[in-house]
């Protein structure tokens, strides 16, 4: 009898060992990078200041005027309009070398 049991544990990881590595796999490939954009991201948002250049999700490029909680303040193109949105639509901070073309780019 104990030779039954045996092959039934056997049967068990043969048949749902494979699911199992699979699994850990996709969560260690998937997964994990996710978190760590997520975290990339949240750290961004929260190192906004008044004067970083940024881009929005929907392609606008502007200078923070003021941050309060979760809004912030755009100015953009040379009459600077302000423009609000919310922190999280701020996709990514620009470098200093892309404001001079970005400006550039504007006044022609």
């Amino acid at each position: 009898m104990n030779a039954d049991f045996m092959n039934g544990v056997g049967s068990f990881f043969s048949s749902y060992g494979l699911l199992i590595i699979l699994l850990i796999a996709m969560f260690a490939i998937m997964i994990i990078p996710q978190r760590r954009r997520d975290k990339k991201v949240k750290e961004m948002l929260s190192a906004l200041k008044p004067g970083d250049r940024v881009r929005t999700i929907g392609g606008i490029y502007g200078t923070i005027s003021s941050i309060r909680d979760d809004v912030v303040v755009l100015a953009v193109g040379p009459e600077k309009v302000k423009l609000v949105f919310a922190r999280g639509a701020i996709s990514q901070v620009e470098d200093a070398g892309v404001e001079n073309t970005m400006e550039d780019t504007v006044k022609e």
